[in-house]
């Protein structure tokens, strides 16, 4: 099995219900398991600011699927649970599930991109990162808490504390 990792966010309704809907539902597909979850964070919108703050994080799954299966599974989770694709470019979502990264697996294709093509830039992702592994690699860019450790970020302000890990 592949140790994948997902960020995951929201900034309408009830974050926090989404995301774990979100991360309820990933887990209940017979091919993919919830390892662990980070902490839930406050964080402000990056890009498109007028909007509510947002809820990130980041779990990681143990997965047999592909990375292009895998990206869709997330793709309809969001679906399923209301997101809908229009708006502005990093605009307001009731729910948002990326694949940030696949192993150590570089992919680059049309519409799959791992790791994410943005991770190493945004405090929102990696904040959740080095919650879940210190030490994590981001192919091609390095470890996430020296990348963290070199941008100017307010941290996020945590709402819920990350989770222990989930044993199946």
């Amino acid at each position: 099995m592949a140790v994948a990792t997902i960020g995951l966010g929201a900034n309408l309704g009830d974050r926090e219900e989404a995301i774990d809907a979100a991360l309820s539902a990933l887990d209940a597909l017979p091919v993919v398991h919830v390892v662990r979850v980070s902490s839930l964070r406050e964080t402000d919108p990056v890009g498109y600011t007028d909007q509510p703050r947002f809820l990130n994080g980041a779990a990681q799954l143990e997965t047999d699927m592909p990375p292009a299966a895998l990206l869709a599974a997330l793709l309809a989770v969001e679906a399923g649970l209301g997101r809908v694709r229009t708006g502005p470019r990093n605009g307001p979502r009731s729910i948002d599930l990326d694949l940030l990264l696949y192993g150590d697996l570089v992919v680059d294709e049309p519409g799959l991109q791992v790791p994410h093509p943005r991770a190493q830039e945004r405090c929102f992702v990696l904040e959740p990162l080095v919650d879940l592994d210190p030490g994590l690699v981001i192919p091609g860019s390095g470890r996430a808490a020296d990348l963290l450790a070199a941008l100017s970020c307010t941290p996020g302000l945590v709402v819920r504390p990350q989770a222990p890990s989930v044993p199946r």
